[in-house]
Parts: structure tokens; C-alpha cells; sequence
């Protein structure tokens, strides 16, 4: 199975996974809800009934308007009940609060066996989805009608109302889950566009490579006949150009590889080599060229072996191209030194110029893919902004590490450090 299939499907399982916890948090809350509303209730009903059993002003009202008495007010019966209604849901209002229930309610206060009652507009009879609390009343108004008078209570949307009991709980968390599933299908989509990046860059460099095999193979062809013809005058020129083919030669062949570097840490073959020799070959052959260019090259190394346990092609290429770097990026009079020495059981091979150097801002980036400083006598030298990183890369597999030291119009310095092999 695919990475991208295992991705996807890690991402759904715990995409489903948070939502059915966050449900499952979410009954459980809603439970919490009811059993906090029902302590509430009970306390409410009790003040209920305790306040409506004495004589008082309210009860006297409702007790002249469920008995159908208007002897006492100047006022039609309509009014009176009017009257009733308005003050006993007042009063309903006022001892809900008082106990932390605020949401939508109705009542009915009627005389049990009789059509004698008083209820709010609101109210519905025989609705079984409502969440109805029933209180048999005692005390002045009972005795009043000489029957048994009861309150009911409806709660008209009880179940809105515990979910805004947990709108503190239920909103994070439902922010929280949004954000994740937006970074997480983020972080997919920017890892499959690095992806396609990848496959594109590996792309264009097998078949940039095998284009220039047909320019390379003329090239070593037309060396090998101007060598039949060859003088002392032109002979070191001639075989400049047959080293440099032969080894651009290899690069072809090696640079192919590069495509299974950013995919396999064994991508490729080490064995223990005496470096020195090789490092000296690539200098003699530098400074051949750098003399050509007006160039000022110097290198001083030691005649110790210097074993690494290494990809020779590869490393001698790495440091080639900061060799190669620093003739690029060359001010006037151009210095280029190499120097390699052991430290710390480590072969460090250092490489200072005298250049434009690097601003401090894109030290820290000038190794990372396609990064191109985009300011500066840097920007007329074109590239694609793949040297830099293929030589941290191919230190990386080395096992070595590279630092950089710069300042602008005085120059770079770079280092590279390399585990030593014991022999």
C-alpha cells in the first residue's frame, strides 16, 4: 500500500476517532446537563409550593380567579384571569432564575375535577415530547377551592437549553477540531506538492543527463583526435579537456543517482579510500583552470592518507562545486585558498575566498533546495539554486557537517568536516 493511502487513511481513522469522542463527551454532558437541571427543578418546585400555600397577594388573586370570584375587584372576570396569568408567570420567572434555569417555559395552575384553570398561551395539552414537571399545591389555595389544585410546569425546548448550557465545552472543541483537520489536511496537500516538486526536479535531471551524453561522447572524440596532432605548446590544454570530459563523463553517469538520494539513505556505495591524493588531483586540475580565468588559487595539503570511508565521485563533485562557487562569486582581484588538516579525529577541508560573500539574513538558507539570493552581485550569476544543497546533502550522507562563515564584500569561508577512518 502507498504512503499516500496509509496517510489518508491514519487521517480518517482519527479524524472519525475525535468526533466520536467529542459525542461521546457530548452525551455525557448533556446527562450532567439533565441531572443538574432536575436538582434545580426539585429546589425550584419546593419554593414554589411553599410560597403559593400562605395567604398573600398573589395567592389571593389567583384564588379569586380559579373560583371564577369578581366580587372583590371592580373588574370583568377576562381581566382578572389576564391579571393572574401575568403575575403568576412572573412569579415562575423570578424562582427559576433565583435556582439557574433561564429558558423558555408555560404553565397551567387548574382545580383537579373541575374546568376551573389558568395557563399560559404557550402552553400544549397532551404533548409528550415536552419535558413537563407536575406540583400538587397545599395550603391556602386548596383549602379555598375545596379541591386538590395543581401546577404544571412545561419546558417548551429543554433539550436547545442543554446545549447551551454547554456551548463552553461544545464550541472549543468543535473550533479546536475544525483547526485540526485544516492543518492536517494542510500538512498532506504541502507534503504531496513537496512530493511532486521532488519528482519533477528528478525528472528534469535524468533527462538533462542523458542529453549531454551525446555533446560529452563528441567532445572525448574530438580530444582523442587532437591529441594525435597534440604539441608541447597545447598538450596541458588538451588534457584539461580530456579530464574534465572524463569527468563530466562520470558525473552523468553518477548524477542519475540523485534522483534515489532524497528517497533512500543508502542511495550510495561507500568504500575506505585514500583521499588525499584524489583532493591534491582535483587542486592541480582547479588551478589549471583558475589560471585561465585570472583567478588566484592556492591549496595546502598535508601527505597524510586522510582515509574516509566514502563515495568518491560524489565528494570530490561536493567539493568542486565550492570551488566552483567561490570563482563565480569573485570580486576583482579573486583569492581562492583551500586548506585541509586533521582535527578531533576529523578531516577538515576549508575553502576561503575573498569574494562578495552573503548577507547574514541568507546564511542560514543559502543550503536549503532552490533557494537563490535575490539581491546583490548574487543575482547576476543564474542557477537554479541546487549546488549548495546537493554538497549539504552529500556531506550529510557522509556523515561530516558543513559551516559557513561570510561578510558582505570580504569574502566566504566554508568548512567542511568528515568522520577520519581508522586505518
Amino acid at each position: 500500500m502507498k504512503k499516500k493511502s496509509i496517510y489518508i487513511i491514519i487521517f480518517m481513522v482519527s479524524i472519525i476517532g475525535l468526533i466520536v469522542i467529542q459525542y461521546n463527551y457530548l452525551k455525557i454532558g448533556l446527562n450532567l446537563a439533565q441531572v443538574r437541571f432536575n436538582q434545580n427543578i426539585g429546589k425550584t418546585i419546593k419554593t414554589i409550593k411553599s410560597d403559593l400555600a400562605d395567604n398573600n397577594k398573589l395567592t389571593f388573586l389567583l384564588g379569586k380567579a380559579i373560583t371564577n370570584d369578581d366580587t372583590y375587584f371592580d373588574t370583568e372576570l377576562d381581566s382578572l384571569k389576564n391579571a393572574s396569568i401575568y403575575f403568576l408567570h412572573s412569579f415562575l420567572e423570578d424562582r427559576l432564575l433565583e435556582n439557574g434555569i433561564k429558558t423558555d417555559f408555560s404553565y397551567k395552575l387548574y382545580v383537579r375535577e373541575s374546568e376551573l384553570k389558568l395557563q399560559s398561551k404557550s402552553y400544549k395539552e397532551n404533548d409528550a415530547k415536552l419535558k413537563k414537571y407536575t406540583i400538587d399545591l397545599f395550603g391556602y389555595l386548596p383549602n379555598l377551592a375545596d379541591k386538590n389544585v395543581g401546577l404544571e410546569l412545561q419546558f417548551n425546548k429543554i433539550n436547545e437549553y442543554f446545549l447551551f448550557q454547554l456551548n463552553s465545552l461544545n464550541i472549543p472543541s468543535f473550533i479546536f477540531l475544525v483547526s485540526i483537520i485544516f492543518m492536517v489536511a494542510w500538512v498532506l496537500k504541502s507534503l504531496y506538492w513537496h512530493q511532486g516538486i521532488i519528482t519533477m526536479t528528478n525528472d528534469f535531471i535524468n533527462n538533462l543527463t542523458h542529453e549531454l551524453k551525446t555533446p560529452v561522447f563528441s567532445i572525448g572524440l574530438a580530444t582523442k583526435m587532437l591529441q594525435q596532432q597534440e604539441n608541447e605548446k597545447n598538450k596541458i590544454y588538451i588534457e584539461i579537456i580530456r579530464n574534465q570530459n572524463n569527468r563530466l563523463k562520470e558525473h552523468i553517469d553518477k548524477v542519475l543517482q540523485l534522483s534515489s538520494l532524497d528517497k533512500k539513505s543508502n542511495a550510495l556505495q561507500f568504500t575506505k579510500t585514500a583521499f588525499t591524493p584524489h583532493l591534491k588531483k582535483l587542486c592541480e586540475e582547479f588551478s589549471a583552470i583558475s589560471k585561465m580565468e585570472d583567478v588566484t588559487f592556492t591549496y595546502q595539503i598535508t601527505d597524510k592518507p586522510y582515509t574516509l570511508n566514502c563515495e568518491l565521485m560524489h565528494l570530490i563533485n561536493a567539493i568542486n562545486n565550492l570551488l566552483d562557487n567561490a570563482k563565480k562569486y569573485k570580486s576583482a582581484s579573486s583569492k581562492i585558498v583551500l586548506q585541509s588538516e586533521q582535527k578531533n579525529n576529523k578531516l577538515h577541508i576549508s575553502i576561503k575566498d575573498n569574494g562578495i560573500g552573503i548577507h547574514k539574513k541568507d546564511q542560514q538558507n543559502i543550503f536549503k533546495k532552490h533557494f537563490r539570493v535575490s539581491s546583490g552581485d548574487l543575482y547576476t550569476v543564474k542557477g537554479y539554486g541546487l549546488g549548495l544543497n546537493y554538497v549539504k546533502k552529500i556531506v550529510t550522507l557522509h556523515k561530516g557537517t558543513i559551516d559557513l562563515e561570510s561578510e558582505l564584500q570580504k569574502g566566504t569561508t566554508i568548512t567542511i568536516k568528515l568522520p577520519l577512518v581508522k586505518t
